[in-house]
């Protein structure tokens, strides 16, 4: 419990000093000040943070540790306490732990409590610590004093003190919180005391305590007042820079303050005179005009009536406000009911494929049945196309003129390395930033319910821990589900039974079977030569010219040049790669048209290679003629394609058989099969029934670099094995394909037109199917069969008599 405060006996309010003459250490004559005489040994009491100086009454708490030599000093003849700045804060306030330094003070007041106490003290003069020890009451010193002194000041002197009076009115105009105590020791004190002046302005700066005790324990006058302008320009200085920032707080506040009171007014002006009404007001008149134009379901009609009333009842700064507006402008933005009218003019529709589209005459005949349909029925829900075909053939822009010609609009995104599932049915509404799935925000998007949504690369869809995207799309793409349609986010049944889905796909194997069941595939098998040169000249080349600024008459590329280009640079079954070198041509014609304003390109058939390079396909590479090599045709998802297989043997003491070129599965079990077969027939072509005992065999499909896979390399295989044992060579321009088994039987294959195509586009005239792909060779185009001489094969022996 603290005592009031008290005198200690025998403590006089205000010490009367006395004078008597002495000689200062400072600069001028002077006259030493003693007062009261002060003990030579004083009980020393540690200060943490930093020193006092003299002529300062100051409280100072006294903690327990510090109680017994409190109670010496009271009992002391003059009552008189050394304050001593400690050197580590951290360590015991012993006499090694001190600096030399501190300040004699007088104890003018003891306010005790149960543990430590009060005091309050009047800080005297400087003393010097001659001789410490650690006695029981605390430490003890015997200390030398260094009296103030009263200076006949010059000029130096006077313009020090000037200086630092300078000094502390302008911390007094910086620092509010000290210009009362500035105020009122600029009164009292005049230029007579440079000694106290300095005291006083460094005990007002919040330096650190060893550059405190540095001005505490400098003696000489002058080199004290040195030491405290620095310090009080440095305050000065500190005090300028928190002024600002305040300042900048302060105006960035009232600046915001300002902003929000007249937009405040505006808005109540606003509403007074009608002009405005409140956010929420009008975002939920915007949400029943839009209701008022479309045709909910009855279960989505009720949701939105909910959520309007929530609405209302809200703050708007509430976090359940913001996602039930979110939810709420989804709902009401969707086209429930709104439909764009069908055109199923078949002679329109006809016009429009074949001005986007060269050749595909089966695919066009396709989609004008499929409109057909839809005349007679008067819609076209509940159908599904699957466009598969290789790169390049114009699968989406196929799906781009469908739209058009339904008249109907045209939304696409890929399904490529998709991988959750929350992108096809979107993502509930507990999540943060939630949205809906891409079908809903494609109807967003284009404003109908019956647009042509296309799902391009159906066959690359992924699966991951996120879910399985494909098994989303079941619902989406059954006719007999999607009339209720279950978004995540929306968790209101939609009718997506009026959209017209189209997928694309290089391939069907990878597209899962539940997902492939629910569509129509539509196969594009790609271009022959005579396709891509109408395809070059009515559509790539003027686009081209288009797309690079050109003239028209600056750039001719001959009828034979671009055969040339198609046949040696861009064989694939789509035309991309061959608009990549028309472009090619189109730079270089660029190029020298920027050198030279007459210059013109003209392309033929004799200087493609100095344009382009040097070709990346030649027959007599391809095509090489000699026993062992077989040319078969395979089928990829970059459309038909042609392949040449390799055998030879060497003389061993034991057989053996091996084969190369990245071969799957499938097609080294036709390796074998072959290679039994051949090896069981040997007498019946000619050749020694022991050969294969004495030669170790290897068969070889390049390119190395390239997995191949599928049975129907079998009858090649077991062509380049018979070749190569009778030393016969096939003919050049001949390829096959067919599977074999172990009795000889050939048996069906797939892909028959696009590897006719492929057989086409590598100029080979004579081909051998087997004899149960007629019908498939019968239903192709005659313009594919024209000047392609067919062999059917019910067995080996046939595929031999053709082949040889």
């Amino acid at each position: 419990m603290k005592e009031e405060l008290e005198k200690p006996d025998g403590v006089a309010e205000e010490p009367k000093p006395t004078e008597e003459a002495g000689t200062s250490e400072g600069t001028g004559t002077s006259l030493v000040i003693t007062g009261e005489v002060l003990p030579e040994t004083l009980a020393i009491m540690p200060a943490k943070r930093r020193p006092f100086f003299p002529g300062l009454q100051i409280p100072i708490e006294v903690p327990e540790d510090q109680v017994s030599t409190l109670e010496y000093a009271i009992q002391s003849s003059n009552q008189t306490v050394g304050i001593v700045l400690v050197k580590n804060p951290e360590a015991p306030a012993n006499a090694e732990n001190l600096y030399e330094v501190g300040v004699a003070a007088k104890i003018v007041r003891v306010a005790r409590a149960e543990q430590g106490g009060q005091i309050l003290i009047a800080c005297m003069e400087r003393f010097k610590i001659v001789e410490a020890t650690d006695a029981p009451p605390g430490v003890l010193a015997r200390v030398e004093y260094h009296y103030a002194t009263d200076y006949n000041l010059n000029s130096e002197l006077k313009a020090y003190a000037r200086a630092v009076i300078q000094g502390l009115r302008e911390l007094m105009d910086l620092n509010p919180l000290q210009s009362e105590a500035i105020r009122l020791f600029l009164t009292r004190t005049a230029l007579d005391d440079p000694g106290r002046l300095a005291d006083f302005a460094a005990s007002l700066t919040m330096a650190e305590g060893h550059e405190l005790q540095q001005v505490l324990a400098e003696f000489d006058v002058r080199h004290r007042i040195d030491r405290t302008l620095v310090l009080l320009r440095h305050e000065i200085e500190v005090s300028k820079l928190q002024q600002q920032i305040n300042r900048q707080i302060e105006e960035k506040m009232s600046g915001q303050q300002r902003e929000f009171f007249l937009r405040e007014q505006l808005k109540a002006i606003k509403k007074e005179l009608g002009l405005e009404k409140e956010g929420k007001l009008t975002e939920i008149e915007t949400f029943e005009e839009r209701l008022k134009t479309r045709k909910l379901n009855a279960e989505a009609s009720q949701t939105v009536h909910e959520e309007m009333e929530k609405l209302r009842v809200l703050e708007p700064v509430s976090p359940e406000y913001t996602v039930t507006r979110n939810y709420l402008d989804w709902l009401t933005v969707l086209p429930w009911g709104i439909m764009s009218q069908d055109n199923y003019d078949l002679k329109r529709a006809r016009r429009i494929l074949d001005r986007d589209h060269y050749g595909l005459v089966d695919v066009k005949q396709r989609i004008i049945e499929f409109l057909a349909v839809g005349k007679i029925k008067g819609d076209i829900a509940g159908s599904i196309l699957c466009l598969v075909g290789p790169p390049g053939v114009g699968k989406t822009s196929i799906g781009m003129s469908i739209a058009e010609a339904l008249s109907r609009k045209f939304y696409r995104f890929s399904l490529g390395g998709m991988r959750d599932e929350a992108e096809i049915k979107g993502h509930r509404r507990t999540y943060i930033g939630a949205l809906p799935g891409k079908l809903v925000q494609s109807l967003k998007t284009v404003g109908t319910s019956n647009p042509v949504i296309m799902l391009d690369e159906i066959d690359k869809i992924g699966a991951s821990f996120h879910g399985d995207p494909a098994s989303a799309l079941l619902e989406v793409l059954d006719p007999e589900q999607n009339h209720a349609f279950r978004d995540h986010y929306l968790d209101v049944p939609y009718d997506l039974s009026d959209t017209l889905f189209v997928t694309t796909a290089n391939q069907l194997d990878t597209i899962p079977g539940p997902l492939l069941d629910r569509m129509e595939v539509i196969r594009l098998s790609g271009y022959i030569l005579e396709e891509k040169l109408e395809i070059a000249r009515r559509y790539l080349v003027p686009k081209a010219l288009k797309q690079h600024g050109l003239p028209s008459g600056r750039v001719v590329i001959q009828k034979d040049a671009l055969a040339a280009i198609i046949d040696q640079y861009a064989r694939e079954a789509g035309v991309r790669n061959l608009e990549k070198q028309i472009r090619k041509i189109m730079r270089k014609a660029a190029l020298a048209l920027a050198e030279d304003s007459e210059s013109k390109l003209v392309v033929t058939r004799k200087n493609v290679e100095s344009v382009l390079g040097k070709p990346f396909f030649t027959d007599e590479i391809l095509f090489e003629v000699r026993p062992g090599i077989v040319t078969g045709l395979a089928w990829t998802s970059m459309g038909g394609a042609t392949l040449q297989i390799e055998a030879t043997a060497v003389k061993s003491q034991q057989k053996g058989f091996k084969q190369t070129g990245q071969l799957g599965e499938v097609m080294v079990e036709s390796s074998h099969i072959a290679y039994s077969y051949v090896m069981a027939h040997l007498p019946d072509f000619g050749a020694s029934a022991d050969f294969f005992d004495a030669h170790f065999v290897h068969l070889h499909v390049p390119a190395g670099a390239t997995p191949k896979d599928g049975p129907s390399a079998g009858i090649t295989m077991a062509t380049a094995l018979v070749s190569m044992v009778t030393e016969k060579s096939i003919r050049k321009d001949l390829a096959m394909t067919g599977e074999l088994t172990l009795t000889g039987r050939v048996l069906p294959i797939g892909g028959v037109k696009e590897k006719v195509i492929g057989a086409r586009r590598a100029g080979l005239k004579i081909l051998i199917f087997p004899e149960a792909n007629r019908k498939d060779v019968d239903e192709l185009p005659e313009y594919l069969k024209k000047g392609v001489t067919f062999h059917f094969a019910r067995d080996f022996e046939d595929v031999v008599k053709a082949a040889f």
